[in-house]
């Protein structure tokens, strides 16, 4: 379903992007193909089973740092990010997250676009009261820099502490272990974009 104020190439980010390994390749396609399936629905939230969303691991200056976020559904340290909610630029949706979730400001992108593609298994759980149904996050991730020394603060509907965590201690504190592997893929490519 094409809507008029929908970018006809707003695919562009996630065709263009260029996969890492045979994960990467695997979920372009799949999202690619939802996309095709569902057409700009996958945009909004009312496509219930899968949407886009966009995520960012954001680091300190010297890369030892990652500014994290207690999320309070998942009850683990995470990154940042949400749906994309109709907007078809996913660096900005990662930016507004960020802010969002963090009150960071300054982001300073790494590397030339995307870091990297994940179709995300979400689990039935209760937000805001409201039940919601198990689904999937097609993400696309980004990776930042901030000021490390910059004030933060907590969104009290998301989370309930935000911090800045040595890269080497992340295995101590997310506890959703799914998503570690995610993690530590996006900070070795801090490096290399």
């Amino acid at each position: 379903m094409k809507k008029p104020n929908i970018s006809a190439d707003w695919t562009k980010t996630i065709s263009d992007y260029e996969p890492r390994d045979e994960r990467e390749a695997a979920e372009k396609k799949e999202i690619l193909a939802l996309i095709e399936r569902e057409g700009d629905s996958i945009l909004e939230r009312n496509c219930a089973y899968a949407h886009m969303t966009a995520s960012s691991m954001i680091v300190n200056q010297d890369r030892t740092k990652v500014l994290m976020a207690y999320h309070k559904i998942y009850k683990s340290w995470a990154w940042t990010g949400g749906h994309a909610d109709g907007d078809m630029d996913f660096e900005a949706v990662a930016r507004r997250e960020a802010s969002e979730e963090t009150g960071i400001c300054g982001l300073v992108r790494i590397g030339n676009g995307p870091a990297s593609l994940e179709v995300l298994p979400v689990w039935a759980h209760v937000k805001r009261g409201k039940w919601i149904g198990s689904h999937l996050h097609l993400n696309v991730s980004y990776l930042f820099e901030a000021d490390d020394s910059l004030p933060v603060r907590i969104a009290e509907d998301e989370n309930s502490a935000v911090g800045w965590i040595a890269v080497a201690d992340l295995d101590q504190y997310v506890t959703e272990k799914t998503m570690l592997p995610i993690y530590e893929r996006l900070l070795s490519r801090v490096n290399d974009c």
